[in-house]
């Protein structure tokens, strides 16, 4: 989590006070309350804009400071989770300072845009992301994905014992088998996919269940690092978080392989980061020109070659040549528009998983 105050607004005795209280905050979350503006910045104040971040910091730090050396436009990053920034957002309503909103999943822009918070997303920007990766209402736009898999442990279970579909992990076979991060924006935005797919009556059965077989863990990397160890036989979580360890020593993912379910099954879901300019933005114009470039060629270029191992999904840039190619996914046909996070934590409030 990350706070951030307005230090204009509040007196040199308060802000005093709040610090105090961010330290002990810093201590258990492991945030920061500075905002995060591009260095070497050239443009002028009144042509600045300010982006909640629920993306990758490290990722969007790189696009910010690669559109402020194209643009001389300034960018001030205030970092959140998903659902923190869109309901923040949605409390500040019209007066909100944000311009530009970026996610890591879907259901957060759809939050924002049931809202009716978002304008509408330029031509130029919808020409440079394909239709499967904008929501139907073109009220934001896709700027990078990530493909739901099953990490499992390699001496634990062998090709052939594998789910067939995400679905099977309600059989009682698989008790205390495998894991997840119920509270997590990622796995709750796997399970919007599958309300959508399948419907609120065989979404609950199939949560239900989840309680009696899975075991939770506080986020995706720890519920890997669990499979690593053998502590469960597998887990469902992003792609990316295995390719990343990887990619560094790979100590917490050596003995993992990954599963993609394919063939349109929900746990072949790939989730859309999305990225929108507020109704409320005074910054309108050079809103749009962010997106604009992170959705284009040089933006998506930077997920290409950082170490974020997501999917650009404009522009025509591929994957890392590390990645399974998107097409190859074989992935669920959703409409991002109708991911609902409201009636996903409702449902797993009643199978007991929040």
């Amino acid at each position: 989590m990350k706070t951030w105050f307005n230090k204009t607004a509040i007196s040199r005795t308060a802000l005093t006070a709040i610090a105090g209280v961010s330290v002990f905050a810093l201590a258990a979350c492991g945030g920061s309350t500075t905002p995060a503006a591009s260095e070497g910045a050239q443009g002028s104040a009144t042509d600045a804009i300010t982006v909640y971040n629920a993306q990758h910091q490290e990722l969007t730090q790189a696009w910010v400071d690669a559109f402020t050396k194209e643009t001389g436009i300034k960018v001030t990053l205030r970092n959140g989770d998903d659902s923190e920034l869109s309901n923040q957002i949605i409390a500040e309503g019209a007066k909100s300072p944000a311009d530009v909103f970026l996610t890591e999943n879907s259901p957060a822009m759809t939050q924002v845009e049931n809202a009716g918070l978002f304008t509408d997303i330029d031509a130029k920007i919808q020409g440079q992301v394909p239709a499967e990766y904008r929501p139907s209402t073109n009220k934001w736009t896709g700027i990078a994905a990530r493909s739901t898999v099953f990490a499992y442990n390699k001496s634990k279970l062998t090709e052939a014992q594998l789910p067939k579909s995400i679905m099977d992990l309600a059989d009682p076979a698989w008790k205390g088998k495998w894991a997840a991060s119920p509270s997590g924006a990622d796995f709750q935005a796997i399970v919007s996919a599958m309300l959508e797919l399948k419907g609120q009556d065989a979404t609950l059965a199939w949560l239900k269940a989840m309680k009696e077989n899975s075991k939770a863990y506080k986020g995706n990397s720890t519920a890997m690092k669990a499979v690593n160890a053998g502590e469960v036989d597998g887990a469902v979580i992003y792609h990316y978080y295995w390719f990343g360890d990887q990619a560094k020593t790979g100590e917490n993912s050596k003995n993992v392989a990954l599963h993609y379910f394919k063939n349109q099954d929900p746990g072949a879901f790939v989730s859309i980061s999305g990225g929108g300019v507020l109704a409320s933005s005074k910054h309108q114009a050079n809103a749009e020109k962010f997106l604009e470039f992170i959705t284009g060629k040089a933006g998506q270029t930077i997920l290409q070659t950082g170490t974020s191992f997501e999917y650009p999904v404009a522009s025509d840039v591929a994957a890392n040549a590390k990645l399974v190619p998107l097409k190859d996914l074989d992935a669920p046909k959703v409409d991002a528009a109708k991911l609902n996070s409201q009636k996903v934590t409702d449902l797993m409030t009643e199978a007991g998983l929040l």
